[in-house]
């Protein structure tokens, strides 16, 4: 009989190569729910609601039978990203599942997991990190405006976290590269 993968009451997966710090296990999980308020907050629009945006530069939305796809679609799309943030502190993240084709049961090169991660939180982190600073009002940099103070209130409440998933990512790599790639002490 099988036994089923339960985390070690340090948050450590019994299965890893070498034990994965428990400010990593608490980071992975964290990341889709940092996540989750700007992927709400992004649903009206679907819907031709502006949220009380105003830019007047900003393209008309296309229609619904486009709209709604496209903006669902992003929020789902962006927390299955969220997700593969979880094979870094994973065993699925040293030895690939046995149910893929090809590469299934193999192990999976430490470089194949850190260069895309890294990638993905350095880019992460730049286009976040741009937009928090427009909205720090860093000049020439152009912040959206807001009919009123609420929204605006809103939005940054919804889309600052968010702003913490490239860096979050990036310790996470860090996490990784030191278990799979240093010697053990």
């Amino acid at each position: 009989m099988k036994t089923i993968n339960r985390p070690r009451q340090n948050g450590t997966s019994p299965d890893t190569e070498r034990p994965v710090p428990r400010w990593a296990v608490v980071t992975a999980r964290a990341i889709p729910f940092v996540l989750l308020p700007q992927c709400l907050w992004r649903l009206p629009y679907a819907f031709d609601f502006k949220m009380g945006m105003i830019d007047p530069n900003s393209p008309a939305m296309p229609p619904w039978y486009w709209a709604v796809p496209y903006v669902f679609g992003l929020s789902v799309l962006t927390e299955a990203l969220a997700l593969l943030a979880f094979g870094l502190v994973r065993p699925w993240g040293e030895v690939a599942p046995a149910w893929l084709p090809i590469i299934g049961g193999k192990r999976i090169p430490p470089l194949a997991a850190i260069i895309p991660a890294t990638i993905g939180g350095l880019v992460l982190t730049a286009v976040w990190g741009s937009a928090l600073l427009a909205w720090l009002h860093v000049p020439g940099l152009h912040a959206l405006g807001y009919s009123n103070g609420w929204w605006e209130l809103l939005a940054k409440v919804c889309i600052i976290p968010a702003t913490l998933w490239g860096p979050m990512l990036l310790a996470l790599t860090y996490a990784y590269y030191v278990r799979r790639c240093r010697p053990a002490r």
